[in-house]
């Protein structure tokens, strides 16, 4: 009987060490793949978007001040003129039909990343705003 718990303990050891080694680590993982997806090439791998052109997400007072929206924006897109950290912007944002969950991994990593401390969006957050879309 002992070596048959021996030998339950060291499978059920190396299925964890599996299983942990198959985790992503990383923080707002998904949403980085998605970001790196579908926003990369116009906000840049930096967020710092392309001059003046494209806003930037990192260290954005749009962005910190409109959690509301970010959820309509990604789903829809954006038209017309927007003050990003003090710069004016007007190039269309065309929205993609991402899922609610989607948008929660991409708004949680883009609130997240290049040093913003913006907040963590709930699943729940993100439906009640896609619901409320203009």
């Amino acid at each position: 009987m002992r070596k048959n718990n021996q030998t339950y303990i060291f499978l059920l050891l190396a299925a964890i060490t599996i299983l942990h080694q198959g985790c992503d680590q990383e923080t707002y993982a998904q949403g980085k793949r998605l970001y790196e997806a579908h926003c990369e090439n116009c906000h840049m791998e930096d967020g710092n978007g392309l001059a003046k052109l494209i806003p930037p997400l990192q260290n954005s007072d749009y962005l910190k001040n409109n959690q509301d929206k970010i959820a309509c924006i990604l789903r829809h897109g954006q038209n017309g003129k927007v003050i990003v950290n003090g710069i004016e912007y007007n190039q269309e944002m065309p929205g993609k039909k991402y899922t609610a969950v989607q948008i929660t991994n991409i708004t949680n990593y883009i609130n997240n990343a290049w040093g913003n401390d913006y907040g963590v969006t709930s699943l729940e957050q993100s439906s009640i705003s896609l619901q409320n879309c203009k």
